[in-house]
C-alpha cells in the first residue's frame, strides 16, 4: 500500500471513530428547499411552502403500527441480517426475473439510510461501493432500534414531506403517535415510490398500495388477518386541505423573503406574520362586494391594510388567488393619478405653504403642454386646501413648479417610493408608475406622525431549533417636521369630509385621497383612521379604460367597506372650523 492508500485508510477510520447518532439526525444539504411555516399574529399556522421535516421522534413517540408497516414492506429480515441481506436480493431478483422487469429491490433499511444520510443520488459502482461501506459501518455502530429510529425520521414520504412526524401532519392533520393501522399502511406503501404513491396525487392508488403493506404486516406477524382487514374495509382518508384563499398573496410575499433565512442548517423556519385573518376576510368581503356590482367596469382590484407603524394587516393582490397568482399590491406598477399629489403638497409645505394660502387654479401651460381640470373649473384664486380636496390639477402642476420637479421627486423618495419616477410636467398629476404596497407605505409616514413606514409583515422568524434569526423593528426615523406631518393631515381629511373622497366618509375620523390615472384605467383610494392605513386599487391587467370609474367611487366604497367590516364606525368627529386666512400672495408659477 502506497503513502496515498494509507492516508486514505486513515481519514477512513478517523471518520469512522468520530461517526455518532447525531450525523444520523443531522438533514441533508441536499434535502431541497427548506420547510417554511407561516403563523398569522395569534401563533395559528395558515401556510406552509417548501419541504416539510418534521419533529425528530422517538420510536416509543410513534404509533406502533408505523415501524411494523415500514418493516413488513420495505424489509422484512430487519432485524436478522447484518445490513446487506443476501436471501433478500435474491428473493427480489426471482421476482425480477418472474415479471421481466423490476418489480421489487434489494436495498434493505440501513442500505436506504445509508443513501439517505451520506450520499448523493448519482448512479455508479463507485457509490454503490461507498453505499456498502457505509451501510456496514452504520450497522457496527448503531443499534437496529436507533437505525430504525433514524430512517423513519428522514425518509421522503411525498407531498414534500420527511419524516414520518411530517408525513402524518401533511396527510392527516394529526402525530405519528396518533396513526391508525390504515395510515400506518398508507405511509409505508408510499415509501418504495413517492412521487408515484403519494395519496395527494391519486388516492384510490395509495390506497391499494397499502392494501399490499397489509397483506405483508399478516404474512410477516406484525398485524393479525382480523386487523388488517378491518383497516381495508375502513381505509385512510386524508384531512382537508387548509385554503389559503386570499391570504396566499401575502403568504407568498413572506415566503419569498423568508427564504433568505434558510439553509442545510436551518431546515425548518416558523414565521411568525403580522396577518390578522379577520381582516383579510374583511378585505376579501369588500373587494368582492365592490366588484360584483351590476355594470362593473373593472375586473380586478388589490388592497393593502396596516397598522400606521407598517404591520400589514391583510393583503389582496387580485381577487382570486387560485386563478392567478400576480400580487397586484406588489408588483403590479401602475399610474397613481392624483394620489401623487400627496408629495407635490409636501413639498409645498415644507417650502412654507400653509392650507389656508391661496392659490390659482389658472390655466397653465408648460412646455407646450397643458394640464385640464375635470370640471373644467379654472378659478384665478383657491385656497390650498379646496385645491386639494378637489384635486384641481393645474393648482398642483402650479404648485410642482413652484417648488421644483427634484424636490417633489426627493420628497416621495423619502417616503419609501422606489420604482422610478420621471422627472416631466405631468409628474404632479402622478404619470409614473407606482406599486399599491410602496404608496400606501408613503401615506402611512403621515399616519405615524412623519416617521418613515417600511410594510413588513413578518413579526419574527425562528429556526429549526427555536432561535430567532430575525426580529421585526419598525424604522421610527422621523421623514418630517410635526408642522408639516399635521397639515398634510387636515388637507387628507378635508379631501375626505368635503372632496373628492366623500364616499370614503364615516362617522370617526377618516384622510385620504383619490386618484385616477388617463382614461380611467386606474383608480386608487389611499386613506387612513386613526388605526389603519388602507391602500386600493381598481383596474383591468390589460389597461382596458373603465368608463365612470374614478378614485372617488368604487375605491373609495371598498374601503370603506372595508373599514366598517374591519372596525366598525364610531361617533361622528365634527368637521374643525376652516383657518382663518393670512395676508398671502396668490401662489402663480
Amino acid at each position: 500500500m502506497g503513502p496515498l492508500g494509507l492516508v486514505l485508510v486513515v481519514a477512513v477510520l478517523c471518520w469512522y471513530a468520530s461517526l455518532d447518532f447525531e450525523d444520523l439526525r443531522r438533514p441533508s444539504a441536499a434535502a431541497g428547499n427548506a420547510q417554511i411555516t407561516l403563523l398569522d399574529r395569534t401563533g395559528v399556522a395558515f401556510a406552509s411552502f417548501g419541504e416539510r421535516y418534521g419533529d425528530w421522534l422517538g420510536l416509543e413517540q410513534m404509533s406502533p403500527w408505523l415501524p411494523k408497516a415500514v418493516v413488513a414492506i420495505e424489509d422484512r429480515r430487519f432485524y436478522q441480517h447484518p445490513g446487506i441481506d443476501p436471501i433478500g436480493i435474491g428473493r427480489a431478483l426471482i421476482e425480477d426475473l418472474k415479471a421481466g422487469h423490476i418489480v421489487q429491490g434489494g436495498s434493505t433499511i440501513t442500505q436506504q439510510l445509508a443513501k439517505l444520510a451520506f450520499l448523493s443520488p448519482e448512479r455508479s459502482l463507485a457509490r454503490k461501493l461507498k453505499e456498502a461501506l457505509f451501510t456496514f459501518w452504520i450497522e457496527a455502530r448503531f443499534s437496529k432500534r436507533q437505525i430504525l429510529e433514524a430512517y423513519l425520521n428522514r425518509v421522503y414520504l411525498g407531498g414534500g414531506a420527511y419524516g414520518v412526524d411530517a408525513a402524518a401532519r401533511r396527510y392527516f392533520a394529526k402525530p405519528a403517535a396518533d396513526l391508525s393501522l390504515a395510515e400506518a399502511a398508507l405511509l409505508a406503501g408510499v415509501v418504495k415510490a413517492p412521487s408515484y404513491f403519494a395519496p395527494t396525487r391519486d388516492l384510490a392508488l395509495a390506497r391499494e398500495r397499502a392494501g399490499v403493506v397489509l397483506d405483508s404486516m399478516v404474512e410477516t406477524g406484525a398485524a393479525s388477518p382480523e386487523q388488517a382487514a378491518a383497516a381495508k374495509a375502513r381505509p385512510a382518508t386524508l384531512a382537508a386541505p387548509k385554503t389559503r384563499a386570499g391570504s396566499g398573496y401575502l403568504a407568498d410575499w413572506v415566503a419569498a423573503e423568508s427564504r433568505l433565512y434558510a439553509d442545510p442548517d436551518q431546515p425548518r423556519l416558523e414565521v411568525r406574520t403580522t396577518l390578522d385573518r379577520g381582516m383579510q376576510a374583511a378585505a376579501e368581503a369588500a373587494i368582492e362586494g365592490g366588484l360584483d356590482r351590476p355594470g362593473a367596469e373593472a375586473s380586478q382590484a388589490a388592497l393593502v391594510a396596516m397598522t400606521p407603524d407598517g404591520r400589514v394587516r391583510a393583503m389582496l393582490g387580485g381577487r382570486d388567488y387560485p386563478a392567478s397568482q400576480f400580487n397586484r399590491a406588489t408588483q403590479a406598477a401602475r399610474q397613481p393619478g392624483s394620489a401623487f399629489k400627496l408629495f407635490v403638497y409636501l413639498a409645498a409645505l415644507e417650502a412654507g405653504l400653509r392650507p389656508e394660502d391661496e392659490i390659482s387654479a389658472a390655466p397653465i401651460a408648460v412646455d407646450g403642454w397643458r394640464p385640464r381640470n375635470d370640471d373644467d373649473a379654472y378659478p384665478p384664486s383657491m385656497t390650498v386646501a379646496d385645491a386639494f380636496a378637489r384635486s384641481v390639477n393645474t393648482a398642483a402642476v402650479r404648485l410642482t413648479e413652484k417648488v421644483g420637479h427634484k424636490a417633489v421627486i426627493r420628497m416621495a423618495e423619502r417616503l419609501g417610493i422606489t420604482s422610478s419616477l420621471r422627472d416631466d410636467p405631468s409628474l404632479a398629476l402622478g404619470s409614473s408608475e407606482v406599486r399599491l404596497l410602496e404608496l400606501t407605505g408613503a401615506y402611512a409616514s403621515i399616519a405615524n406622525d412623519g416617521r418613515l413606514v417600511w410594510p413588513e409583515a413578518i413579526e419574527t422568524i425562528a429556526g429549526t431549533s427555536g432561535s430567532v434569526l430575525y426580529q421585526r423593528r419598525p424604522v421610527d426615523e422621523p421623514v418630517l417636521a410635526p408642522a408639516v406631518v399635521r397639515a398634510m393631515r387636515a388637507l387628507l381629511e378635508v379631501a375626505v369630509l368635503r372632496g373628492t373622497g366623500q364616499q370614503a366618509r364615516l362617522h370617526r375620523f377618516v384622510a385620504g385621497k383619490t386618484g385616477t390615472s388617463s382614461d380611467n384605467r386606474d383608480a386608487w383610494f389611499i386613506g387612513f383612521t386613526d388605526d389603519l392605513v388602507v391602500g386600493v386599487w381598481v383596474g383591468n391587467d390589460d389597461g382596458r379604460p373603465m368608463p365612470g370609474v374614478g378614485g372617488g367611487g368604487l375605491p373609495a366604497r371598498i374601503f370603506r367597506d372595508f373599514i366598517l367590516r374591519a372596525e366598525g364606525d364610531q361617533a361622528f368627529l365634527p368637521e374643525p372650523p376652516p383657518a382663518k386666512p393670512r395676508a398671502n400672495p396668490v401662489i402663480d408659477a
